[in-house]
This record gives C-alpha cells, structure tokens and sequence, in this order.
C-alpha cells in the first residue's frame, strides 16, 4: 500500500432543515391551527482515529467530505429528520491544521478518539412553534441555519517510542529488521529506505516498544536535498531517539563532520526536536574498519559527555546492551531476565 502521510480535505457539515408553515385542514374545522413542524439538524463533519490504518491514502482520492443536510419541517407537526453525520476515520496520530492559517485543530492519539470537526447547522422551527394568544395564525417559519466550511489539513505523525536517525546507509533499516518485525528495504546504496515504518521491538519479561524508521537525512535537507524535511515530523512523539553512525568509510569521510551536519539539520526543521534525548549508535561493528576507527570515535564522543554503543546489525554483536539502555531511558529501569 502506498504510504501517504499528508492530505489537503474540503470538509462541510450540514445544513438545518426549514421549518414549514402549515395549517391543519380537516372536514367540519373550519379555522385549524398551525401545525408545521421544525427541520431536522444537519449532519456534523466527525474525525476518528483508528488503529487498523496506516496511511491516508483514501482519503486523497476522496477531497470533499459533506454531510447530509437536514430534512424540511411538515405539516401535521412532523419534523424533518437530522442529516447523516460524515464519519472520517484516520490513523492513530493524526493532527488535523486549518489549511488556510496552519492552527492545529486536532490532534488523534488514541485509537477511538473522535472530534466533531464541523457542526451540522440547526433545524429551523415550524410555524407551530410561533402560536401564541396574539397570533392565532403565524404564518412564517424558520429557515434552517447553514453548515460550517473548512479547508483542513491532514497530517500523520507516526506513534513511535523510539526513532531513527541517520545519513542513508547508516544501517537504520538493517537495525529495525533485525530487532522487530518490519521489513523495509535493505540494500548497499543510499535511500533504500523512501517511506518510514513501524516495528514493534519485544524486550524482556513481554515488554515491548515501538520503533520508527524514516528515511535517512543528508546536510542541505532544509533546503530540500535528498528526500529534505518531509519525514522528520514522523520523530517528533519519540521519547528518544537512536542517532545511527557509519564510521566504516573513515578515512573518506568523516562522520563527526556527518553526525553534526544531521544534528543541524535536526534542528533546523524543530529545536524541540532537536532538543530530545539521543542514543548514539556506532553500526557495522562486523567490519573490520569500524573496528579500527572505533576508539578514535568513541573518545570524541566521550570528550562531549556522549555515550556510544557499537553494534552489528549483521550478527547481533551489541544489540542486547542497546535495547537495555533503550529500556531505561524509556522506563527507567532495564529486565534482568527474557
């Protein structure tokens, strides 16, 4: 399934129905009373978060949501009927913004979490409802109050207790296959991975966290290189994040200049996200260059007060310590036992 993680709607709830004017006319009543009944309630715009749904993707070929507008009123005091309600179900995580001033209107968390968007407009009353000792016979009725309009934007924010950050092949979606579930794409060339994805990683005593992969960052991305900004939002609810480091390149590259040149891009795009907690993860460790270059990088990292954890995606050397580190930034503590 394609993922699509952003979609523009144009949403309206549900004109009220009209009151009717009515009298009642019945053999041997020569001069009935009103007897006009009210419109019915327009339909309401609602949004629901669900869980069994990953992307956004129907609701792009579907850009206009309306409700059903109200019934009219009639005669012999029936009332319309209220207008359907427009249902929108949305993945876990949803924000929804005002597309004309970007205001944040929503944000879906929970799965079940409903919000009425757009009421429905109200039901004008029938002219049974203006009899009074004055006026006998009112011969008017209410028209039923308009709808609401909105141009609103759907954002999806993967729900994740960890996510990923790194230059393309860093090893981001080798770590995530190996220690959950998901299977992105893994090969030998940047940008394999081109939309993010969740793992569930189970730990110890039938714990368990989630996991985000999004694709990787390279410096200039604010400026729209690579795949630029677009998937960072996805980290922005991760309690921690894991900042992936290849060092295997060393000498052709240097990734302390890389590691700070992802970390302002980081911050570029948000200083509260640049401000959340990082682990940083030294991958490859199953090649024998990583091994080498290993102490240099580690006492830079140490000289800031930054802790590293070398790993090997490939044969699982130093992931057990990770997931336990992982454990006590999440929950304060890590299992002693599986």
């Amino acid at each position: 399934m394609k993922f699509i993680d952003e979609v523009t709607l144009f949403a309206s709830s549900g004109h009220g129905g009209a009151g009717c004017v009515s009298f009642r006319r019945e053999k041997f009543i020569a001069f009935g009373g009103p007897n006009g009944g009210d419109g019915g309630k327009g339909g309401d715009v609602i949004f629901e978060a669900v869980s069994n749904l990953s992307t956004l993707l129907e609701l792009r070929h579907k850009p206009h949501q309306k409700a059903e507008s109200g019934h009219n009123g009639m005669g012999k005091d029936r009332h319309g009927a209220a207008g359907a309600d427009r249902l929108i179900r949305v993945p876990v995580g949803t924000v929804i913004r005002d597309a004309e001033t970007g205001d944040q209107l929503a944000d879906l968390t929970e799965n079940g979490q409903r919000v009425i968007l757009l009421k429905g407009g109200r039901g004008g009353q029938g002219n049974a409802r203006f009899a009074s000792a004055t006026n006998k016979a009112p011969k008017f009725a209410q028209p039923g109050e308009e709808g609401e309009e909105r141009k609103v934007r759907l954002e999806l924010k993967l729900m994740a207790d960890v996510g990923l950050l790194g230059l393309p092949n860093a090893g981001k979606s080798s770590l995530i296959s190996k220690i959950s579930a998901a299977r992105p794409k893994v090969a030998d060339y940047p940008f394999t991975t081109i939309k993010p994805s969740l793992g569930v990683v189970p730990y110890k005593n039938k714990l368990s966290f989630v996991m985000a992969d999004i694709p990787g960052i390279i410096e200039g991305a604010h400026e729209g290189a690579g795949l630029g900004h677009r998937f960072l939002k996805h980290l922005e609810r991760s309690g921690i994040l894991l900042h992936l480091v290849d060092i295997s390149w060393m000498p052709e590259r240097d990734p302390i200049a890389e590691y700070q040149a992802v970390s302002r891009e980081l911050a570029m795009f948000s200083a509260e996200l640049a401000a959340k907690e990082q682990v940083v993860v030294i991958t490859k460790m199953d090649l024998p260059q990583t091994r080498e270059q290993l102490p240099e990088i580690r006492a830079w990292f140490e000289k800031k007060g930054v802790s590293t954890f070398p790993i090997s995606s490939a044969t699982g050397e130093g992931i057990p310590e990770l997931l336990d580190e992982i454990a006590r930034r999440l929950w304060g503590r890590a299992e002693e036992e599986w």
